[in-house]
């Protein structure tokens, strides 16, 4: 069941219970009678990488909702660690069946794979999809480099200072550096003190391994999308490529693709007002639902 915490000023804070006993943390814009749209992040991101996004399309008349994974942010970690790509398909598919409309979905890497495993799974479980920078198959270098990213500094940081030198050393092509504020969300502070990323550990290795055993399950999916789709990619990902994203085009001819100029694989980080537009000229473009 879907069921209210405290408003904020500019969204509200919801829990879903998943079949399985997981409790995701859902952020809501904007309110319903209205078309929905649900935002899934990318590994080792938050719901946070949404808000600008998500606040922008509930002013256009969207209600839009974003959560956090399971084993990110406020959701459930699972104590076992038997994290798997089948789990956040699921939980992806019981968002999408409790938002008040059939909605659209955005995803984000992790997000964007996830997405296109349910709606090549069924045709129903979504009104379009926008798939940001990510397609069925993968640069491996690009990939390894974010593993990289996220295996180290496993004893966390001393301040957001730190955390923010490991941020910028990670992204120098950002002109803007984190500030405490905006890490605020990103950390947990253990009993330790030390400051760790808002994600389980112990979810990394399992799935990095079961979405590479995914991808030709991912390939096939992709073939029985028919939903209306946009591609968003960003012109200095390593993630994507020319081939694979051709590849993605062959596989899903409707589809249509976006490149935002000077943006890594972190394209709604990156160049946050060209994606916001993209996506909602995208949901501008679609039929009433």
């Amino acid at each position: 069941m879907v069921s209210p915490e405290s408003p904020a000023s500019m969204s509200r804070q919801l829990r879903l219970d998943t079949t399985d006993g997981v409790t995701l943390a859902l952020e809501q814009f904007g309110e319903a009678p209205a078309p929905a749209v649900v935002f899934a992040h990318g590994f080792g991101q938050t719901r946070d990488a949404w808000a600008s996004c998500a606040g922008a399309a509930a002013q256009q008349g969207w209600v839009a909702f974003s959560y956090d994974a399971r084993g990110h942010g406020q959701s459930s970690w699972l104590e076992d660690g038997h994290y798997s790509v089948d789990q956040l398909v699921s939980d992806l598919g019981q968002v999408t069946r409790h938002v008040p409309s059939l909605p659209v979905v955005v995803g984000a890497s992790m997000g964007g794979l996830i997405g296109i495993a349910m709606a090549g799974a069924d045709a129903s479980s979504c009104r379009a999809l926008v798939l940001v920078d990510v397609t069925p198959r993968w640069e491996p270098a690009g990939v390894e480099r974010i593993l990289d990213f996220m295996r180290a500094h496993p004893g966390g940081f001393a301040d957001y200072n730190e955390a923010a030198d490991v941020i910028a050393a990670y992204l120098p092509h950002r002109k803007s550096r984190k500030s405490p504020q905006s890490l605020r969300r990103l950390l947990v502070e253990t009993d330790s003190g030390r400051l760790h990323w808002h994600w389980d550990p112990n979810m990394l290795a399992p799935i990095a391994e079961d979405g590479q055993r995914h991808q030709a399950d991912l390939l096939q999916a992709a073939t029985n999308i028919r939903v209306p789709t946009l591609l968003i990619s960003g012109s200095a990902s390593d993630v994507v490529s020319e081939s694979t994203i051709n590849e993605f085009l062959e596989l899903v001819p409707h589809a249509r693709h976006v490149m935002v100029p000077h943006a890594t694989h972190m394209v709604a980080g990156d160049e946050n007002s060209q994606f916001t537009k993209h996506v909602l000229d995208f949901l501008d473009s679609l039929p009433p639902d």
